[in-house]
């Protein structure tokens, strides 16, 4: 069967599946800036005009391809405490950024800052998944209600986020440090017992 053959019998969901594996993979082979929609449709044995009927530009296409491969729901296993809980996830969304996803985010940011494509980006499964503990741990007792606003989710996704774009990794170290010095003091209140704790873990 011929490369126009393959082009003529999918359509719909199966090529757009192909276009967005193969963007994911061009990423993951060349890095953003290097990133061309030709050679992403050439990989998907697809058209260029196929790319650009949906996607009309690069940054809208490797969104979309970054939230395809993104699971719609993300839930941590109950550690039984807030903290334990809030780790496992920074954790979880460190390990997502030293992927093709964090090469795809500092190329957007260099390419298209201050556009709304970035705060597409910025929400999704991060914000879901911390509401989702503040949410447990209010019921557990360990936040209370009064204190459980999108504050202390948007700090520590921040300063996730900023020192991944600075730094191009995330340690654990640093990962313990939002959540024990910014989002359990933000969310409990309890500033002093936290650094307490923090310094003998």
């Amino acid at each position: 069967m011929t490369d126009g053959e393959v082009r003529a019998r999918r359509r719909g969901a199966a090529l757009e599946e192909a276009i967005l594996t193969a963007t994911l993979d061009e990423l993951a082979a060349t890095g953003y800036p290097q990133l061309t929609m030709e050679r992403i449709a050439e990989r998907a044995g697809a058209s260029k005009a196929s790319l650009y009927r949906r996607w009309p530009t690069k940054v809208e296409l490797v969104l979309a391809a970054v939230r395809h491969r993104m699971p719609e729901r993300v839930q941590v296993v109950d550690h039984g405490n807030l903290r334990d809980d809030l780790v496992a996830a920074f954790t979880a969304m460190a390990e997502q950024l030293a992927g093709p996803s964090g090469d795809a985010l500092r190329g957007i940011i260099a390419e298209a800052l201050g556009q709304d494509s970035l705060a597409v980006l910025s929400a999704g499964t991060g914000v879901a998944m911390l509401n989702g503990i503040v949410d447990r741990a209010v019921v557990r007792g360990d936040v209370p209600s009064d204190r459980s606003t999108e504050r202390p989710v948007e700090a520590g996704l921040s300063m996730l986020r900023y020192h991944f774009l600075v730094h191009h990794r995330v340690d654990e170290a640093f990962l313990t440090g939002i959540v024990d010095e910014v989002m359990v003091p933000l969310l409990t209140g309890q500033v002093g017992m936290v650094a307490r704790n923090a310094s003998v873990r």
